[in-house]
């Protein structure tokens, strides 16, 4: 599909950074966070430098793992939210924040990820862009009915019909075009709230009103965040990342 070589020569040439955000608070930690990290260690944007920023509620039990030469990680303290649509939906303003104040100084990119995934091949340079979003494994060969948007007109994230299903637990891009996606997301979903309305899919819904409204300059393949519950797999030939058994009654609140 594309020539790994060429992509990497450019960023390495152009000394490409990116950081990696990443969540992992409360229960999630322990279940979740050691294996995305050693895994994307072995797989993601290997060759350029990169930082990890881990936001967690519990920073002592953060584990320490072996980093390659030119990559950190900076644990980020956070508020817990009693609930996990809190947790889900304030994330977007907390990496505004963390670009604003910290990774702008350290990173040109920026990729935002859910903890509960697991890296297993090349998850490399070719995924970089202007802004990045993911095509949803579920919903990807799916005709457009089905799309699960917003569909009460009283919220913000309200949609009657769009481009694609996109999954936000992958999105990405320039600091500055992924500090104005969650800012439009943050806001909205305050907008909601003040308005006594949650949107359908959270964050999600509102991540899939603002990519209509403002086109995405790369598509990722639903290779890059593949659920292996799908049978249907025929499209796929390589998992680059997958997601991890969910077990939603024994970690969200």
């Amino acid at each position: 599909m594309f020539e790994s070589d060429l992509y990497d020569q450019k960023h390495i040439q152009h000394q490409t950074s990116v950081a990696l955000t990443v969540f992992a608070v409360g229960r999630y930690l322990d279940a979740y966070l050691k294996t995305f990290l050693t895994s994307a260690e072995q797989h993601f944007m290997l060759g350029l430098k990169v930082t990890y920023y881990v936001f967690t509620d519990l920073p002592e039990k953060v584990p320490s793992i072996e980093l390659a030469p030119n990559r950190n990680v900076k644990i980020m303290q956070v508020e817990k939210h009693s609930r996990w649509q809190d947790i889900s939906m304030m994330r977007m303003k907390t990496i505004s924040d963390a670009i604003e104040s910290e990774i702008h100084h350290h990173c040109n990119y920026v990729f935002c990820f859910d903890v509960d995934q697991e890296f297993k091949g090349r998850f490399g340079s070719e995924a970089l862009g202007d802004s990045v979003v993911l095509l949803h494994a579920w919903y990807y060969n799916a005709p457009k009915y089905k799309y699960t948007y917003d569909r009460n007109p009283r919220s913000k994230a309200f949609m009657e019909t769009g481009d694609y299903y996109y999954h936000a637990a992958v999105f990405g891009g320039l600091l500055e075009k992924v500090k104005n996606l969650t800012d439009y997301c943050f806001l909205n979903i305050m907008e909601d709230k003040l308005n006594n309305v949650e949107a359908l899919w959270h964050d999600e819904s509102h991540l899939n009103k603002y990519f209509w409204i403002n086109k995405p300059s790369r598509l990722l393949s639903p290779e890059y965040c593949w659920d292996q519950v799908i049978m249907e797999k025929r499209d796929i030939n390589v998992m680059r990342l997958i997601w991890a058994p969910k077990d939603y009654v024994g970690l969200r609140p």
